[in-house]
């Protein structure tokens, strides 16, 4: 089968019982880029921890979510056109393991930098970075990376579009003018489009080979927006289960986190999840747990999300427990390929509560001056290593590093592949090590 293909043309000894999803899902989780996730927060730096999430346990949880939406799709909907082409358990865990990969060291705040950073050379994208990673620079293949099947790889093209379509040309990644000698970046200015990178238009080219000449221009399709980047409008149906897992967690989980550390209060969950937004999860509390919330459901589960210990934890698995069996198919009969047509989304009352719970994290978090500070740290930091490792590579890259970047076609994507695969860890000590006096010894592993 096409779709099973992978561009290596390896293909499995016949004793083995593995299925492909199996496979991709091996490579990925065995993978270095998987592991360096340990070493990533997923929204600001908390410290050493057994309980507040990294992008690992992140990637973990949206794993977990994805193989549930699968379930619950053929659960809901077993006669449906679109069942046979859920992905199998082993496939979706894959896909969704996957998500992260790409993600540079502080996040979308270090994806800013280096796509600062990369300017004038292809610029840089956090989910275009994965592909990279998968296709390209993990060693499970001579030349093909992680070597995954074209199934798992349609599945992981969460923008189908390349960055020179998507770029608006009067958005140019700079630093801010008028900064009395200080340079400081130009975040809005210089944060990327949606998109995969022109370095991999050769996998893109070759995991569309199946579809026909009028999907895969229909796929790849944009919307221009004259003061953003183009916005893609497809993806695939793999995909689209993957990005609402990301988003039910992104939600639900970092709600969770950030009630754990007190870094919000009920005054700001009332401003974002108001009870119109949650119309449709005080509904199902109230006729599945009838009586259990008081006469006014909405001030009973705000008592219990701001409640401690094992009383929150019980209202997050209600909530989970309200979205994900929502979870229907659409269909956009346009396209000829069945993974294209079909896709995942929740019904408009559970997707304002999801999306509800997503802007109060982060207008609540996220944009905070306090994690701001940090964010915006984190970026000058990316900014000044990568900075000293293109102005000699020779004396600053490890040998390993230095001899690709010799070999490479593309030598500063290189110096932006190893910034980009340090942990927020890694980083911070190479920057240390360049601008702190006291810091650093010639014993230093790089």
């Amino acid at each position: 089968m096409v779709w099973l293909e992978r561009r290596s043309g390896w293909q499995k000894k016949s004793q083995d019982a593995r299925t492909p999803g199996d496979v991709d899902y091996g490579r990925v989780i065995h993978s270095a880029s998987f592991r360096r996730l340990q070493g990533k927060t997923q929204i600001l730096n908390l410290g050493d921890s057994d309980f507040y999430r990294t992008r690992l346990t992140h990637s973990l949880e949206v794993a977990q979510i994805a193989a549930g939406l699968g379930a619950q799709l053929r659960h809901s909907f077993p006669d449906h056109d679109a069942v046979s082409y859920v992905p199998d358990r082993s496939m979706i865990q894959a896909i969704a393991c996957t998500h992260d990969l790409g993600h540079p060291p502080f996040g979308h705040g270090g994806e800013v930098a280096l796509n600062y950073c990369m300017r004038e050379s292809g610029g840089f994208e956090g989910n275009g970075q994965t592909l990279r990673i998968l296709s390209r620079l993990e060693k499970f293949s001579r030349a093909d990376g992680a070597d995954l099947s074209r199934e798992a790889l349609l599945g992981v093209l969460k923008y189908p579009v390349a960055y020179s379509a998507a770029a608006n040309p009067r958005i140019v990644p700079r630093m801010l003018i008028d900064t009395s000698g200080t340079p400081l970046l130009d975040r809005k200015a210089s944060k990327p489009p949606k998109c995969y990178m022109d370095s991999e238009a050769g996998v893109v080219s070759w995991l569309l080979e199946p579809l026909s000449e009028g999907d895969r221009s229909l796929f790849q399709a944009s919307d221009q927006q004259p003061e953003k980047h183009a916005k893609a409008r497809h993806k695939s149906f793999a995909c689209s289960i993957m990005d609402l897992a990301d988003d039910i967690s992104f939600g639900i989980h970092d709600m969770e986190d950030a009630l754990a550390l007190r870094l919000v209060d009920e005054a700001g969950f009332r401003r974002h999840v108001t009870p119109k937004r949650c119309e449709g999860l005080l509904d199902y509390l109230n006729s599945s747990y009838a009586g259990k919330y008081g006469n006014d459901v909405y001030e009973g589960l705000i008592g219990r999300i701001f409640a401690d210990g094992s009383e929150r934890k019980h209202q997050i698995n209600r909530i989970l427990n309200f979205v994900i069996p929502s979870v229907e198919i659409e269909e956009f009969p346009e396209f000829e390929e069945p993974r294209l047509r079909f896709r995942a989304h929740l019904p408009k009352p559970v997707a304002q509560f999801v999306e509800a719970v997503k802007d109060f994290v982060r207008e609540e978090v996220i944009l905070t001056p306090s994690v701001q500070h940090l964010e915006f740290k984190g970026q000058m930091m990316v900014i000044s290593v990568f900075e000293v490792l293109k102005s000699d590579p020779k004396s600053f890259l490890p040998s390993d590093i230095f001899a690709r970047y010799e070999r490479s076609s593309d030598p500063l994507r290189d110096i932006c592949d190893y910034v980009a695969g340090m942990t927020d860890t890694y980083l911070l000590k190479t920057y240390e090590r360049l601008f702190s006096p006291r810091i650093g010894s010639v014993f230093d592993k790089l």
